[in-house]
């Protein structure tokens, strides 16, 4: 049984303490842990380190290795270019054609925050036991709080089984981010359920849902098998990188197959795909502020803030509904609930030619 973290992505939705070289999942935005060390820390109960693999991009793959000492480094596997989420999994499941075989895969996220381990650990085992007695692709659907429009939706079907007395069901459709409207219409009819990204089968399952909807994925992938584990395996997979498209699981796989279960959960999930996204998660002060790594802050009437400010004194004064992240070289103010458009920040930076800030 092995762990597969998919810690890919770029730097943008959280900077400035994002860098390219720097994203998400490397920087330590809770001020706990990186968030991809509180990945692998979580799934230590039930896997090996030499039973994880991380699939990262070349670019952070030296930073992969320096935060997660404990996985051996030839389980840092490095893609030459992202081409999202099928690719992924398919290169992680070649590799385990060589070392292992079959069994089961987990696919998780590198970049998501849990708050109840313990939790997400029990719903973790009934999904893996799913996989194991069905020939099914098996994914954790979230409970939702509310008509969320950042995440897809997983609807419920049939009930399946019963796995360690959870209920596992079919999975009747798959939504991708809707509209306002139809989101508050999905949870109200109830039945729907956020989709994590989580990801569970045996991996003869996967690579044959693979075969049946991504045929040259696959036809790719078995020409790096051989090579797995030889000096040669880094320089077949950038050949094989070259001719791949970009496609996530969920469009290429999960929508089409017909053998599909969710497991509901509830455990504190959230993927932060934003400082307003990590404001929601964070505890706060009794006026609703979120203070992360900040050696002093002096609040004068401040509320529903969020101050990210490692090196720096800052004073707010009269303040509501603001975000302010200080690094080294740059400063990021916005209103609360508009962070979704740092994305175009970067991209003006970008555009300026400022690529020391990027």
């Amino acid at each position: 049984m092995y762990a597969v973290i998919m810690a890919g992505g770029k730097g943008t939705r959280f900077w400035p303490v994002s860098r390219a070289h720097l994203p998400k999942h490397l920087i330590n935005i809770s001020g706990t842990d990186t968030v991809i060390r509180e990945t692998m820390k979580r799934i230590l109960p039930i896997f090996r380190p030499e039973n994880i693999l991380v699939i990262t991009s070349r670019e952070q793959a030296g930073n992969v290795r320096e935060q997660l000492p404990e996985i051996p480094a030839s389980n840092i596997i490095s893609e030459p270019v992202g081409r999202n989420t099928a690719p992924c999994i398919a290169l992680a499941a070649a590799v385990l054609s060589k070392r292992a075989g079959d069994g089961i895969m987990v696919c998780l996220p590198a970049d998501h925050i849990i708050q109840d381990t313990d939790e997400f650990l029990r719903i973790l085992k009934v999904a893996i036991e799913a996989a194991q007695v069905n020939d099914s692709l098996v994914t954790i659907g979230i409970e939702p709080t509310g008509p969320e429009t950042g995440y897809g939706y997983l609807e419920r079907g049939e009930l399946r089984i019963l796995s360690q007395g959870r209920k596992v069901y079919e999975v009747k459709s798959m939504r991708e981010k809707p509209p306002r409207e139809e989101a508050e219409r999905m949870i109200a009819q109830g039945g729907f359920y956020w989709n994590s990204g989580m990801f569970i089968w045996r991996k003869g399952i996967i690579w044959k849902a693979l075969e049946q909807f991504l045929p040259h994925l696959i036809r790719e992938m078995e020409k790096i098998i051989p090579y797995v584990d030889t000096p040669q395996f880094n320089s077949i997979v950038e050949k094989v990188y070259a001719d791949l498209e970009s496609i996530s699981i969920d469009y290429g796989v999960m929508e089409k197959a017909k053998n599909t279960l969710i497991v509901p959960g509830d455990f504190g999930w959230s993927d932060v795909g934003s400082w307003d996204a990590l404001w929601e998660v964070m505890p706060k002060d009794t006026s609703g502020n979120v203070m992360i790594k900040n050696r002093n802050t002096v609040n004068i009437e401040a509320k529903n803030c969020l101050v990210y400010a490692p090196d720096k004194l800052v004073a707010l004064v009269d303040v509501e509904d603001i975000i302010v992240v200080e690094t080294r070289d740059a400063i990021l103010i916005c209103r609360r609930g508009s962070s979704q458009q740092v994305r175009k920040a970067v991209e003006t930076i970008e555009e300026r030619g400022l690529k020391e800030y990027l």
